[in-house]
């Protein structure tokens, strides 16, 4: 025999037998606090379905006796009800096992009347039910707080709010979910009943047993009148609309109007509404005609049926608050289904001359973040506002559409660049604006978020220009929704920890390190969970920290790192220079402890590696509980779960793992999330942002990413370790180019941030052109080839562009290896001037792709660098200085070998020499030191004199940003 737990107010237990085959989940009070109190609560939760999916009555004894059910099994209309609801239940535990659809009701006082009543009706359907029973006297705040936690837990689907009329204020409806409001008393779902939209409200279930009644009446009532006596409210509001609609005519009447005995005398029936004890005489009743007494709120006073039907009304009422929840979880489950987009996009009205991009981005007002959201399908629950026009997405979107085929993906990458860049950003954001806008093809662009180094250093923003640009643009290139920040303080978090731990193993014993580790408290030491994880990698599988040998205590509580072999740096998203080398220590609270150590830019940490290549939350967590932050005097690596700080680091990146939603100038939605270099990083946008956004544009729906730099840079670590890593493939590689760049590569003078562009930069040159396209050009074209990846040039226009020179770079680009290349004026037009592009990727998309990866990674080290080094940059070989060759021996022992490697070079030529334009030939590539990123998962060489603490240079771009202090206007971000 199974047994059901009722947990009574005050806590004991009663045990009740349960009916065979039934489920019965544990059944709680909150007890009330001690002492005098008008706040009373209790929740009560029953489970109603049976093994196998078969409906079965509860078993559950709430402390009274099942009143018989009269009249329910007799009524054919009733049967009809609860007979329809059971199979619409059947047909969605077919499409979802696991849902299993609740109704909570909220209730002043402690009567069960109405639980047994909605419980009988529920077990035969198969619903689950919960009541909740506030103090009689409860609160506005205290409905509403009950409200909130319903409207936010998954489980509920309907909520019955059996409350005294007093209490249902416009606070209290409006705060109930229309979703969930199965009572159909909210603001909202009684207009959608008046304007005849029932798609997504619910028909009050008194009005819909009360019409019920009216249309099984002995006597047909269609084109008859029923006269409603009473005050007006949402009850009478949907009984009118109702009853007009069925046919009949609706009459209207008060308790004291001088003609209500004729008006009843006359009606063919009379619905009596919120009487109390107030009646009709029997003899105002014309022969034939119907009486209904209808109390809609508190059915402890349950309406009397004077009728030849003897169904009980509560029972008709119960069955059709329970066809509403059913009704409701059909909906959640559609709502769950991936949903075609209805996006409404932005109208541009482009000037000539072009303004600056904050004043296009000012002119445009974008639409309200929640508003794009449910355009392209997410739900209000996946959406984490930061404002009105951005916002995070929650990664339970992954879940709920994982069985949604994958759209296309397309890589943005480029030439080799001048220190200007060449507009990849641009390009990307024109491509979606025409493919969303203009050809109507869902597209999501995947951006990186700047970085405040060359925001306030020589490059400006990053959120395109012109206009195709994300917008607002000062939130883009400002902060955002603070990811950067998050990395720097979870990076500096380890550094803290690194040198604390040094200094405190160098000063006390290992019993003074073991009894400040593990303290006592309360008299008892405990390890916690990451020193027991740190115990078990030592092979130590003991929990009690009595239990240790002394030798087990020094392994444990000593790191005993070497401070030669220290690799974690602390970071800094600033271009700072005199960070790159700095000496710590020196004061005298360090008590000696000084060595040499150095800053990175924020963007090249380790942890924003991970943040662009982790899938999960828990990938990250793990990725960060991986990273190696040196190496002990043994010769062993030291993590960061070593130092016991991974999971304040989860803690801290917790939000930054979610994109972050927001728009272009045309309304397409972006995906704005991690921001690592392709020089000294991935350089590539997340993992996660890309797979969000693939399952949301759909199966004929395209997902636009950039990759940093060259694409000898970031295409190539977009190919070998960011595919590697999220096992998606590229369809389509654009590859940007600017006729300034081809000049340059094909002699032309050299171009600098902040100085006029010589003459050849302004005038036609044919033979610069060329010689930049069959040079630098062509070799990107064959790298992007080397993966087995069709490539789609595009040529991003400048004003001082000649028609000739557009010709040729299109032409050659052809002959070159493209599958095309097309002109690109979407700076000057928008998404407008990207039409022909977008044509191109979508035809060059509906080819097969055969990609490949350009080694295998199981080859050793020196053989992958070599690799990359001969087939992307043209190098005849490699030159490893005796530290790199160390270096790699040891990651080798460490069985860190098999990991993909990300070359940290200059991005200004394919070679290590950043003056050596064009496609150099004839060069060893020199590889002076190479580090390990363990936790994001690859091996990164540095190349030359690659650093990864860029400098300011003598006229930073701050110069001209600036703030006027009475609009809070920004100038000078371009």
């Amino acid at each position: 025999m199974k047994l059901s737990l009722v947990r009574s107010a005050c806590g004991s237990l009663r045990i009740h037998p349960a009916r065979p085959g039934s489920r019965v989940s544990l059944l709680s009070r909150r007890c009330p606090p001690v002492g005098p109190t008008n706040s009373r609560l209790i929740l009560r939760t029953a489970s109603a379905t049976s093994s196998g999916g078969a409906s079965t009555k509860i078993a559950v004894d709430f402390g009274k006796q099942s009143q018989k059910d009269e009249g329910f099994e007799c009524d054919s209309s009733l049967r009809e009800i609860v007979q329809s609801a059971k199979e619409a239940m059947a047909a969605l535990q077919k499409r979802n096992p696991a849902l299993q659809p609740m109704l909570a009701i909220i209730q002043a006082g402690e009567d069960d009347s109405l639980l047994e009543i909605n419980k009988k009706m529920a077990g035969r359907i198969g619903l689950n039910i919960t009541q909740i029973c506030l103090a009689k006297e409860c609160s506005e705040d205290e409905i509403v707080e009950e409200l909130l936690k319903l409207n936010e837990d998954p489980r509920v689907h309907g909520v019955y709010l059996h409350l005294p009329p007093a209490s249902l204020t416009s606070r209290v409806l409006n705060t109930l979910k229309p979703e969930k409001d199965v009572n159909g008393i909210s603001d909202l779902n009684m207009g959608r009943l008046v304007r005849g939209d029932l798609s997504k409200g619910f028909v009050p279930p008194v009005a819909s047993a009360v019409l019920d009644l009216l249309e099984n009446h002995d006597a047909p009532l269609g084109g008859k009148s029923v006269l409603l006596v009473g005050e007006d409210g949402p009850l009478g509001v949907a009984l009118q609309c109702l009853i007009e609609r069925s046919g009949m005519v609706a009459l209207k009447s008060q308790w004291r109007s001088k003609s209500l005995q004729t008006q009843v005398m006359q009606a063919d029936a009379v619905v009596l509404l919120g009487a109390g004890n107030m009646d009709v005489p029997p003899t105002w009743v014309r022969p034939g005609a119907a009486v209904i007494r209808c109390e809609p709120t508190l059915e402890t006073d349950e309406p009397t049926i004077e009728m030849s039907s003897k169904s009980g009304f509560r029972y008709l009422t119960a069955a059709y608050r329970s066809q509403n929840v059913v009704r409701s979880g059909r909906r959640w489950l559609q709502e769950q289904q991936y949903r075609p987009w209805q996006l409404r996009s932005l109208k541009l009205q482009p000037l000539t001359p072009v303004p600056s991009d904050i004043e296009i981005s000012r002119a445009q007002t974008p639409k309200p973040v929640d508003q794009l959201a449910e355009e392209i399908g997410l739900l209000p629950e996946e959406l984490e506002a930061y404002g009105r026009s951005k916002a995070k997405v929650r990664l339970s979107l992954l879940d709920r559409l994982h069985a949604q085929p994958d759209g296309k993906y397309v890589l943005v990458a480029g030439i080799t660049p001048t220190p200007l860049g060449e507009g990849k950003s641009t390009v990307t954001i024109g491509l979606v604006q025409a493919l969303s806008a203009h050809l109507k093809l869902n597209s999501f662009a995947c951006l990186r978020q700047p970085s405040q180094g060359p925001t306030f250093g020589v490059k400006g923003g990053a959120a395109g220009g012109g206009y195709a640009q994300v917008i607002p643009m000062e939130e883009f290139n400002l902060h955002l929704t603070g990811d950067i920040h998050a990395i720097t303080a979870a990076n500096n978090l380890v550094a803290a920890a690194i040198d604390a731990r040094m200094l405190h193993e160098a000063t006390q014993s290992d019993k003074a390190l073991f009894s400040r580790l593990v303290p006592s408290v309360n008299g008892v030491r405990r390890f916690s969970p990451i020193q027991i994880s740190r115990l078990n990698r030592l092979g130590i599988n003991k929990t009690d920290p009595a239990s240790l040998t002394p030798e087990e205590i020094s392994t444990f509580v000593r790191l005993d790192l070497d401070p030669s072999k220290i690799t974690w740096q602390r970071v800094l998203d600033t271009n700072d220079r005199f960070l790159r080398k700095i000496t710590v220590g020196q004061a005298s609270t360090e008590k000696g402890q000084i060595r040499e150590t150095g800053f990175d830019i924020a963007v090249a940490s380790e942890i924003m590696a991970i943040l662009a290549l982790a899938d999960s939350l828990e990938d990250m967590k793990n990725r960060l509980a991986r990273m190696v932050v040196g190496t002990s005097r043994s010769g062993e690596p030291v993590t960061a779960e070593d130092l016991g700080v991974s999971g304040a680091l989860a803690v801290l990146m917790k939000d930054a793992i979610k994109p972050t939603l927001m728009q272009t100038l045309e309304g397409t939605p972006v995906f704005v999330h991690a921001g690592p270099f392709a020089n000294i990083a991935h350089g590539n946008s997340s993992v996660l942002a890309d797979k969000l956004a693939l399952k949301l544009v759909g199966r004929d729906g395209f997902v636009v990413t950039e990759a940093g730099f060259g694409a000898d840079i970031g295409m190539e670590k977009f190919f070998n370790i960011k595919c590697r890593a999220s096992g998606l493939r590229p369809n389509v590689v654009v590859l940007v180019a600017t006729v300034r760049a081809l000049k340059m590569h094909g002699g032309g003078p050299n171009v600098s941030a902040g100085a006029p562009l010589p003459r050849e930069y302004i005038d036609e040159n044919l033979s610069l052109v060329a010689g930049g396209c069959h040079s630098n050009l062509r070799k990107q074209i064959q790298i992007a080839h080397l993966f087995g990846v069709p490539v789609v040039v595009a040529l991003n226009v400048f004003r001082t562009d000649t028609q000739a020179e557009i010709d040729l770079v299109c032409q050659l680009a052809k002959e070159c290896g493209a599958s095309d290349a097309v002109p690109c004026h979407h700076w000057a037009q928008g998404g407008r001037g990207s039409l022909e592009l977008a044509q191109a990727v979508n035809e060059a998309a509906s080819r097969p792709s055969n990609f490949q990866f350009l080694y295998n990674k199981e080859m050793p080290i020196v053989e992958k660098i070599r690799t990359i080094a001969k087939k992307v940059y043209g190098a005849d070989d490699i030159k490893l200085s005796p530290e790199a060759e160390a270096k790699i021996d040891y990651y080798s022992q460490q069985g860190y070998g098999s990991l993909p490697i990300c070359m940290a070079k200059t991005h200004l030529s394919l070679s290590h020499m950043p003056d050596k334009k064009g496609a150099p030939t004839g060069f060893v590539l020199p590889i002076r030191d190479v580090r390990a990123s363990i936790g994001a998962g690859f091996v990164y060489p540095l190349v030359g004199t690659m650093s990864t603490m860029p400098g300011l240079p003598t006229r930073p771009c701050f110069y001209d940003i600036d703030l006027d202090p009475v609009t809070e206007e920004i100038t000078g971000l371009f």
